[in-house]
Formats: C-alpha cells, sequence, structure tokens
C-alpha cells in the first residue's frame, strides 16, 4: 500500500489546474493500493484528492480546525470541499476550535507522521506564512521523508497566494 501525503500552494492560476493534475497523475499512476492524504485545502490539495480518486485510490483528511470549513472554505468553493470530504474513508480534525498558522501546521505534520512519502505542488519559493508549503517539505526533510515536487512548466501563484 502506497501512503502519499499532499501540500501545495492553493492560490492558482486557472491555466495552472490541468497542468497540476496531469503532473499528479504521472506521480501517482501505478501505485498499488494508493491512499492519498491531505488537509484538502482549495488548490494542489483539492487537485491531489480527485487524482488519487481518479485512479481508484482512498483519500484521508485532516482538518485544521473545527471551523475551518465556516471561516475558511469560501461559499463557492463550498460544493468541491464538501463532495470531496465525503468521498473521504477517514476525516481526522485537529485539536483546535479556530483556524489559523498553528492549526495549519498541525494537520501538515499530522499528514506526515500518517505518510511514508510527500508530494508538493510548490514552485520553490517560501511560504506566505508559518505552515505554508515551504514549511511542511522543509518538515518532511528533517523526517528523512522523500520529497516529489511537483511543478509543471506554465504553472503560478495567482496573486493573493
Amino acid at each position: 500500500m502506497a501512503r502519499i501525503g499532499i501540500t501545495g500552494h492553493s492560490a492558482l492560476t486557472e491555466v495552472s489546474l490541468p497542468l497540476i493534475a496531469e503532473g499528479l497523475r504521472e506521480v501517482l499512476a501505478g501505485q498499488e493500493k494508493l491512499v492519498g492524504v491531505t488537509c484538502l485545502a482549495k488548490g494542489a490539495d483539492q487537485i491531489f484528492a480527485r487524482v488519487t480518486l481518479e485512479l481508484g485510490g482512498t483519500i484521508e483528511v485532516a482538518i485544521p480546525s473545527e471551523d475551518y470549513r465556516e471561516r475558511k472554505v469560501k461559499p463557492a468553493d463550498r460544493p468541491e470541499f464538501d463532495a470531496l470530504l465525503k468521498e473521504a474513508d477517514v476525516v481526522s480534525v485537529m485539536p483546535f476550535t479556530r483556524a489559523g498558522r498553528d492549526a495549519y501546521m498541525a494537520a501538515s505534520e499530522y499528514v506526515l507522521s500518517t505518510v511514508d512519502e510527500l508530494v508538493a505542488v510548490w514552485d520553490g519559493g517560501p511560504s506566505s506564512g508559518y505552515g505554508g508549503t515551504s514549511d511542511v517539505v522543509e518538515a518532511a526533510h528533517k523526517r528523512g521523508m522523500r520529497v516529489t515536487v511537483v511543478w509543471p512548466d506554465g504553472c503560478m501563484r495567482t496573486m493573493d497566494s
């Protein structure tokens, strides 16, 4: 069984979305009994979840806080979030009442503690705040974990990343 976690940018240009999906398909294809572990944030996490399911795998979700959906998932993004959440075999909510940087990093640390390797949809740049993609990649490297970076040519973050 392959247990693979995801970290990655949430604010991605529309042009980037299919490029990232294809890059993830290439990385995840051929994995036997694939389990994808995600925080289910918009962008990379949700693309990863969709691709994992597409390839016949299952997903497990780490929600950063009790109020994450209400505070951080925009109303327009809730249908996709809710649909993916319903597909999850396991949902774990971190012990935080309110969403914030510490909760995000705790959820990512939880993901790292449950997987064998990490995929990072990452442009190589610094995080916009504690608990962002570069922090999670650094935490994975400190654990000696294999990290595969997916950032196809033509991908870009949006201004609100």
